[in-house]
C-alpha cells in the first residue's frame, strides 16, 4: 500500500467544494481561482488512487471521498486548535454539530450559548434518526442522534430520552376523538407530521392497528409543528420539554398509553479536540438536566 503524503491545502479544497457545492464556491472561500482549486482535487485523486468528488450541482463525496473530508474535518480542526494555542491564526475555532430539531429547539442552544462567544458553531440540523449520517459522510465533528452503534471512528454514550405524547387542541379531540384513541378514529382524524422521516405519529398508527393512510399535515419546523397542533390542524406527537406553559386550553393529551420515549446518543469524532470537548461538556451538562434519565 501506499503511503499518502497530505497536503492541507487540497485537503482544503476537498473540503470547501463539498461545504460550497461547487468549486467556484470554494475557490471563492479559499480565495484562489477555480483552476487553482481543480489543480489541488486532481493532485489529491492522484495521490489517494480515487476519485474523491462527484462533479455534480452540489457536489457530493464520493464514498473514498468521504473517508476523506473526515480526515480533512479533523486535520483542521487540529490546526485551529494548534493555532489558537499559539496565539496565531483565526481565534475562532469551528465545531460542526449535527442536531435533531427538537433538541435544537428547546434545550441545545441555551447549554451552548456560553461557547458562542469563543467558537464558531454550525448546527447541521437533521432528524434524529439521520444525524449520524452527517458523522459518516465527514460533514460534522459529533452529533445528536438516535442511533446508538458508534459510527466508525467515533465514540458514542447515553444522554437521555425526550418523552413524545399524542396531544391536540380541545376541539379537535372533541371532534375527531369523542370516544376515545380508537382505531375507527386513528383511521379518519388528520394528523401532523415533520417530515418524511417522522414516523412518531405512523408507530401510534401501527399500535392501533391502522394501515390506511389518513389525512396529513406536513409543518417541517419544530416550533411550528407544536403550534400546528395547538391551533388544531391535526393530532401529534408533542416533546413535552416544547409544551411550555401548556394548559387543558391549549391541547390535551390523546392517550398516555402511546407517549413513547426517543432515546438520544452523543457522537463525537475519536480525535479529541479542546473545542469540540468544551462542546461535548456543554451537551453533557444541559442533557442531565432536561433529558429523562429512564
Amino acid at each position: 500500500m501506499v503511503r499518502v503524503d497530505w497536503d492541507l491545502s487540497q485537503l482544503r479544497a476537498l473540503a470547501a467544494a463539498v461545504d460550497h457545492g461547487s468549486l467556484d464556491g470554494a475557490a471563492a472561500a479559499l480565495h484562489v481561482t477555480p483552476s487553482a482549486v481543480s489543480q489541488r482535487l486532481k493532485a489529491l485523486e492522484r495521490s489517494v488512487g480515487a476519485v474523491l468528488l462527484q462533479r455534480t450541482r452540489p457536489v457530493r463525496a464520493t464514498r473514498p471521498g468521504e473517508e476523506v473530508l473526515r480526515l480533512a474535518r479533523q486535520l483542521d480542526a487540529l490546526t485551529r486548535d494548534a493555532e489558537h494555542a499559539l496565539g496565531s491564526g483565526d481565534a475562532r475555532q469551528v465545531v460542526r454539530l449535527a442536531v435533531n430539531a427538537d433538541s435544537l429547539a428547546t434545550w441545545v442552544l441555551p447549554a451552548l450559548a456560553p461557547l458562542a462567544g469563543e467558537l464558531s458553531l454550525e448546527l447541521l440540523r437533521e432528524d434524529e434518526d439521520r444525524t449520524a449520517d452527517l458523522l459518516r459522510d465527514g460533514s460534522a465533528m459529533a452529533a445528536i442522534t438516535s442511533e446508538r452503534v458508534p459510527v466508525q471512528g467515533c465514540t458514542v454514550e447515553r444522554l437521555g430520552a425526550m418523552r413524545y405524547q399524542p396531544m391536540a387542541a380541545p376541539a379537535f379531540a372533541s371532534r375527531w376523538f369523542p370516544a376515545g384513541v380508537t382505531h375507527d378514529a386513528l383511521s379518519v382524524a388528520p394528523l401532523v407530521v415533520f417530515d418524511d422521516a417522522d414516523r412518531l405519529q405512523h408507530r401510534v398508527l401501527q399500535r392501533h392497528g391502522v394501515t390506511s393512510e389518513p389525512p396529513v399535515h406536513l409543518v417541517p419546523a419544530s416550533t411550528q409543528y407544536v403550534e400546528a397542533v395547538r391551533l388544531g390542524f391535526g393530532w401529534g406527537m408533542v416533546p413535552d420539554l416544547q409544551r411550555g406553559d401548556w394548559t387543558t386550553r391549549d391541547a390535551v393529551v390523546l392517550s398516555s398509553a402511546d407517549a413513547e420515549d426517543v432515546s438520544l446518543y452523543w457522537q463525537q469524532w475519536t480525535l479529541r479536540t479542546p473545542s469540540l470537548d468544551r462542546v461535548a461538556e456543554a451537551i453533557r451538562a444541559a442533557s442531565a438536566q432536561t433529558l429523562r434519565a429512564a
